[in-house]
């Protein structure tokens, strides 16, 4: 006979399951506060539309936490993306497929470049990525002259731009990337064994290297698929706006964090993961909709942002001390591989 898995207590299904429950019901009270204008199609649209590059770019900031590692220059390297490829298809002529490429291959180089300044370097995470932001912010100045880019009388491929703009099920297009991204991301970190191997340098980087995993290899993996995600969150940047702005990525730094961080906190409690992230991000978007909606100043907007950070940040250390006190993080009681790793380094 084999044994049964323990049931999950019901304090762990509202931990995993709690931001759903959340989300539902901001939706349910924001539909009732405003029943002519939040309740709408256009609402859905709106919401699955602007918040797919903040998505994507929580999604992208997640990987190097699940390694107990932060990556600060995903805005800057939002920014120096987003110009890129404007400036090698309006100025340099480049046809938009190769500008993408090169900017998206760009982004994987600049990951690996944090991943080795971090593990080969030993320097902090925090002021590593601070430090290659800066200098990525420095070159998005240097080839913009601190102006921006504009597309002459012509325009931009409209092939180009429906990358944004276009539809797909009556849907945002961009709403369907999000989807396919965390799917990919959940497969490679919850049922593939790199990401196992993630979860484990993350969890405790010294036992990984007893068992033989080497960190410093999977640390340099975990940025360089976070520089690929922002330089592709850069070119969908590049075709909703369609004209470069050398400052507008460092707008998306604070959303990215918040909802990586909030997502540890949901799905998998105490562990970064791409559901989660997901999930956090729909909060936050709801949230913020029915905030606007309801009138609220520009200044609730860092205000909301600013507390969720702080709220996600306890409730992530929280729930992975919970997690290492209960011993449901370990490999036995998951069956699938080795503790998760905390939220936030120790």
């Amino acid at each position: 006979m084999t044994a049964r898995r323990p049931r999950r207590p019901a304090g762990h299904l509202i931990g995993a399951y709690g931001l759903l429950a959340l989300t539902a019901l901001l939706v349910l009270v924001f539909s009732l506060a405003l029943p002519r204008t939040f309740p709408t199609l256009d609402t859905v649209d709106s919401i699955l539309s602007n918040q797919s590059i903040p998505a994507i770019l929580a999604l992208a900031a997640m990987v190097p936490i699940v390694t107990g590692a932060f990556d600060l220059s995903l805005g800057y390297g939002l920014g120096l993306a987003h110009v890129m490829v404007l400036r090698l298809i309006v100025d340099e002529g480049w046809p938009w497929p190769l500008a993408c490429l090169t900017v998206i291959a760009g982004g994987a180089a600049v990951g690996v470049l944090n991943g080795v300044v971090v593990e080969f370097g030993r320097i902090d995470s925090f002021i590593a990525t601070l430090g290659t932001g800066s200098m990525m912010y420095a070159v998005t100045g240097w080839i913009t002259d601190g102006s921006r880019i504009v597309p002459g009388p012509q325009g931009l491929p409209p092939a180009f731009t429906d990358l944004y703009d276009s539809t797909f099920l009556g849907l945002p297009v961009p709403a369907f990337y999000v989807l396919a991204l965390a799917a990919v991301l959940w497969l490679v970190l919850e049922r593939l064994p790199l990401g196992r191997c993630l979860y484990v340098v993350g969890s405790n980087p010294r036992a990984a290297d007893l068992v033989g995993i080497p960190t410093r290899t999977y640390t340099v993996y975990a940025f360089t698929a976070s520089g690929l995600i922002v330089g592709c969150a850069g070119v969908l940047l590049a075709a909703q706006q369609q004209i470069g702005n050398p400052s507008v990525g460092l707008d998306y730094l604070l959303p990215a964090f918040v909802g990586a961080l909030l997502g540890a906190t949901a799905i998998r409690p105490g562990r970064p993961n791409a559901l989660g992230t997901v999930v956090a991000v729909a909060v936050l978007a709801v949230g913020l909709t029915g905030i606007g909606q309801l009138g609220g100043d520009f200044w609730t907007v860092p205000l909301f942002y600013g507390g969720t950070l702080l709220l996600a940040v306890g409730l992530a250390g929280y729930a992975a001390r919970r997690r290492l006190r209960g011993g449901t993080g370990t490999a036995v009681d998951s069956g699938t591989g080795p503790p998760p790793a905390p939220a936030v380094p120790p």
